[in-house]
């Protein structure tokens, strides 16, 4: 049986096709954007994590060498004045 208006195709079957085919080209497009933003932004985080990692390992190098110039500091302190450092005496209080 032909539908109504639509002499190629059956009744129950969608009266305009095309539109269809339209509606899943669209649709595939607009999924191949989404997957090509999803690569760009992993690829966005994991640069992003290595910065992280690498500003990590940086900062750990810097403490490391701020807590050796303070014990540098103290040690001259010591050795100028004989006595402990004055940062490193508790207080009167203690």
């Amino acid at each position: 049986m032909r539908g109504p208006g639509n002499p190629d195709k059956g009744v129950g079957t969608p009266p305009l096709r095309e539109t269809g085919k339209e509606a899943d080209r669209g649709m595939s497009e607009r999924l191949n954007r989404a997957e090509e933003e999803l690569a760009h932004l992993r690829r966005i985080v994991d640069d992003l994590s290595e910065v992280v990692a690498r500003q990590s390992r940086e900062l750990d190098l810097l403490n490391r060498r701020v807590a050796l110039l303070m014990e540098r500091a103290a040690e001259a302190e010591a050795e100028r004045t004989g006595t402990i450092p004055l940062a490193d005496q508790k207080p009167p209080h203690w």
